[in-house]
């Protein structure tokens, strides 16, 4: 029943990309932006992304702009997923508090060091 309190808040987004690739690896380009629709429908039917991101590009959590906390801090972590699941852990640490689901209106877990993101879905965490 009391409020829960955090010093910062982290948001995770975590974004899958299907980008067709010719015979021998390379990346497809296209003259036109309509032109890449087809390739890219046909490469996201095989349900294997060929990139994976945090935060919309490779090393945005990374090198000078990663998220830090200090020991005794509280931080409130939020995780999305656009399509698949994705299962975070935390390392040297644990949720007191996670909402799987993203609603802080339902019964929280506790104690958790690992949990779920649904396919589609957002999770929280203090």
């Amino acid at each position: 029943g009391d409020p829960l309190s955090y010093d910062k808040a982290f948001y995770f987004g975590e974004q899958d990309y299907y980008v067709p690739q010719n015979a021998d690896g390379s990346w497809r380009r296209y003259d036109e932006l309509v032109d890449q629709m087809g390739p890219m429908l046909q490469t996201m039917r095989g349900l294997t992304p060929t990139h994976i991101a945090f935060n919309g590009k490779y090393g945005a959590l990374t090198a000078d702009i990663r998220l830090e906390a200090e020991v005794g801090e509280t931080v409130l972590m939020l995780h999305s997923q656009a399509n698949n699941p994705s299962f975070p852990h935390l390392i040297g640490g644990h949720g007191d508090w996670v909402y799987p689901y993203g609603k802080f209106g339902n019964q929280p877990d506790a104690g958790l060091e690992s949990w779920d993101v649904v396919a589609g879905g957002t999770a929280a965490a203090l």
